[in-house]
């Protein structure tokens, strides 16, 4: 990452932040750590974090686009995305029957909800923060300094890729035109599908690759706009699952052309028996995948007026809406076909669905517009959040460019970390080859994902208890102790399952290797991030006689980030003095000698004896 070289300049400038008229420090020790206390524009509460957690922006340079109807958009846009249409044959086949798939569709809901209380209750603590998990590893695991940024920041980098998203939204352009495609085609496609989003720019040069570049233009160069895209595309979505749901509830009444629409509801619970261990955790994966999304919102929280009161009503309304789609959706699928034709077609669920009822007549043309639509959705709100969270990456001052990460000139808009996402996924998108390549490297990024999610429920317990300690005021919400205890058990258990080998053996995962090299690299991944820890901040600070101090940089559009500079072991004392626990400059601009120290300490302990 070149961090332990580039801070040089820095100290050789001396300071480099402007200094303050007076010390903005408001601090409360508990140990080692200090805490410090910060108020937002959006909130009336208080932030009260970890010193060592990226400064407080007291007036989002985003603006404060995102209205309740925004959240809640946010949220089912990533929520529904092409998973809806395929995932149901996926878990039936993995439960082996439509009453226990419905029931697992509960479930979902479940774990979702018990998440979600815990998401909620971490925004109530840092309600003028964006960024979501980003900041509450970071203020749930403040020690060792500095390691929870920089392993997520390692991890989010080289994961921000949206290629399995648009390489889906491809597949089903072709599908809407008709066409057979070849792999590069294919890949052309995703990849303007992509620009669209990022670039800005409008090209004839395909009907497709205009698509993708306006995409890229509204998300980049206007932030005002992409939010209203989001909310644009959320309305089709839930107008789209409300058409299924309404034609699936016609189809019970026996007024379509299916000639037994309750061949699956006279017995339901047929083929329980016949589901396999393997099948059944391998349904619940995809399942809790489906539903993913939900807290999706929570990455722009700073940019939410009274953000709490907006989002206990915005996620779960989204979350409830969406579930009860997803369950009128399947009622509908499992109206047309009877339970064998969805096991044994090849088409998905509701390519089934769309043949039996609107007949094949343009049927599976529409249901790819409907599809495709979904996942251009989807695409954008997580270009919107993963932005949001790249930013509060660069923001900790543990990535090189500061300004690159956090300013948003010049359009009002996070420009660097959407073109990082771009690059990164088309890398991803033209590198690897189809087949094995491809699909390890998408699944790469899931286990490390799960391993931060248990932790970031565990780390909830930290903060509370770290606040009963210091007497802070209760949070605004606060989740019940057994939507917790489930959301620990649900993440505990996506962390668990993985392991558990698949029906073809060791071989006979989605790759025609080992099905556990995936969670085994990941594993290293994280491992060599705290080797790369060690020596950044341990083992070369201590060989050259040095130790790492942060500064807080202030840009001209009002973005605020940390800085890490290196300071000499000799000047320690001098730079402590001079800077509060944020970093910010006291009321010196230039190095004091040692002797100024003494005295400045001497005079100290003169006026504590006088005041005594």
């Amino acid at each position: 990452m070149g961090l332990p070289f580039w801070h040089d300049r820095e100290k050789d400038a001396g300071i480099s932040v402007r200094e303050h008229n007076t010390s903005q420090e408001s601090t409360i020790q508990d140990g080692a750590v200090k805490y410090t206390a910060a108020e937002g524009v959006n909130s009336t509460s208080v932030t009260y974090q970890d010193a060592s957690g990226a400064p407080v922006e007291t007036d989002s340079p985003l603006g404060y686009s995102v209205s309740f109807w925004t959240s809640l958009c946010l949220n089912i846009n990533q929520m529904v995305g092409t998973g809806i249409f395929s995932t149901p044959a996926t878990i039936l086949q993995g439960v082996g029957s439509v009453g226990l798939s419905m029931i697992y569709w509960f479930i979902g809901y479940l774990l979702a909800q018990s998440t979600l209380a815990v998401y909620l209750e971490l925004a109530s603590y840092f309600p003028s923060r964006s960024g979501s998990e980003v900041v509450y590893l970071e203020q749930a695991f403040p020690k060792p300094e500095y390691f929870f940024p920089t392993t997520f920041a390692v991890k989010h980098v080289i994961f921000s890729f949206g290629s399995s998203n648009a390489i889906v939204f491809a597949q089903y352009v072709f599908g809407i035109a008709g066409s057979e495609y070849t792999n590069w085609q294919l890949k052309g496609v995703a990849v303007a599908a992509y620009t669209v989003a990022t670039l800005g720019l409008w090209t004839e040069y395909t009907q497709h690759l205009a698509i993708w570049l306006i995409r890229t233009a509204v998300v980049s160069l206007s932030n005002k706009w992409s939010l209203r895209v989001v909310v644009w595309f959320g309305f089709v979505k839930i107008a789209t699952l409300v058409l299924i749901s309404i034609a699936g509830l016609v189809v019970l009444g026996g007024h379509t052309k299916v000639e037994d629409p309750m061949i699956n509801w006279h017995d339901a619970w047929k083929g329980t028996s016949s589901a396999s261990a393997y099948g059944a955790t391998n349904a619940m994966i995809k399942l809790i995948f489906s539903y993913a999304g939900y807290t999706n919102a929570f990455s722009v929280v700073n940019e939410i007026k009274n953000p709490i009161k907006t989002l206990r009503w915005s996620a779960p309304f989204s979350l409830i809406l969406v579930t009860s789609l997803y369950i009128l959706v399947n009622v509908a699928y499992f109206s047309a076909a009877s339970r064998e034709e969805i096991l044994n077609s090849k088409q998905i669920a509701a390519g089934i669905f769309f043949q039996k009822v609107f007949g094949s007549n343009g049927a599976s043309r529409a249901l790819n517009v409907l599809i495709c639509i979904s996942a251009f959705g989807n695409l954008m709100a997580v270009m919107v959040s993963y932005s949001r969270m790249l930013r509060e990456t660069g923001r900790q001052g543990i990535l090189p460019w500061p300004r690159f990460w956090t300013s948003t000139r010049p359009f009002g808009t996070p420009l660097g970390p959407y073109l990082v996402q771009f690059t990164i996924t088309v890398i991803m998108i033209l590198a690897p080859p189809a087949g094995d390549a491809f699909n390890f490297v998408v699944d790469l990024s899931v286990y490390p994902s799960s391993i931060f999610n248990f932790l970031l429920v565990a780390g909830l317990l930290l903060i509370r208890w770290r606040r009963s300690k210091l007497n802070l005021p209760r949070p605004e919400y606060r989740s019940w102790a057994i939507a917790i205890g489930f959301a620990l058990l649900a993440n505990l258990y996506l962390l668990a399952a993985p392991w558990y080998p698949p029906t073809g053996g060791a071989n006979g995962g989605d790759v025609s290797f080992w099905y556990g090299t995936y969670l085994v690299v990941g594993i290293g991944l994280l491992a060599a991030c705290g080797v790369y820890y060690y020596i950044w901040i341990k083992a070369l600070p201590k060989y050259k006689g040095y130790e790492f101090r942060q500064t807080v940089l202030e840009f001209d559009d009002g973005s605020v980030a940390h800085n890490l500079v290196k300071v000499p072991i000799a000047e320690l004392a001098r730079w402590d003095v001079e800077h509060d626990a944020v970093g910010r400059l006291r009321h010196r601009t230039t190095y004091q000698s040692s002797t100024d120290i003494d005295e400045d300490k001497s005079d100290e302990q003169k006026k504590i004896s006088q005041s005594t």
